[in-house]
């Protein structure tokens, strides 16, 4: 990965389909229900190879600490090389924070799928102790940083069915 104004990687290949993008944020989605079904907050996430198809990796929330996305971002980080994590895409339900767009950032996945914004998030959980939501884009994260991560996000064909997921979810908390 080359400096910021200097030689810059490519971005991550061409970006998936429309079509692509929605079938992989509804495996996300599959993920964050079986998250939750084990009592876990409703995230998913999903390592998807370049050619948009093959799925790598899938995680699940795991607590307010290891949340799905930087959970999968370190186990990718320890699998692969980062030469083949650049042209991956990590497709997940709802934007990453802070923590977890820098772990991604730091694992070299060039490419982050979302269908839900944190600042939608936001409006669904309000201050629920559970989830004090950072209102920091992950897009303002990897502009700090020396490498071009794409971002893809929010998906508006997937977004209802991501918030009524965490409606029923924190509703019920």
């Amino acid at each position: 990965m080359g400096a910021r104004n200097g030689s810059l990687t490519p971005p991550p290949g061409p970006p998936p389909s429309a079509a692509q993008v929605v079938r992989l944020l509804r495996h996300a989605q599959a993920v964050a229900r079986e998250a939750m079904s084990h009592g876990h907050h409703p995230f998913g996430a999903v390592l998807v190879a370049a050619d948009h198809e093959t799925v790598l990796m899938t995680q699940g929330n795991v607590d307010g600490v290891n949340h799905a996305e930087a959970v999968l971002a370190r186990e990718a980080a320890a699998r692969y090389a980062p030469e083949v994590l650049w042209h991956c895409s990590l497709v997940t339900t709802v934007e990453p924070c802070a923590m977890c767009a820098g772990t991604q950032y730091w694992a070299h996945i060039g490419r982050v799928i979302y269908g839900l914004s944190e600042s939608r998030l936001l409006e669904l959980t309000g201050a629920h102790p559970e989830n004090p939501t950072l209102d920091l884009p992950c897009r303002h994260v990897f502009q700090r940083g020396q490498k071009p991560i794409e971002v893809i996000g929010p998906v508006p064909e997937v977004e209802p069915e991501i918030a009524e997921l965490h409606r029923q979810f924190w509703s019920s908390r």
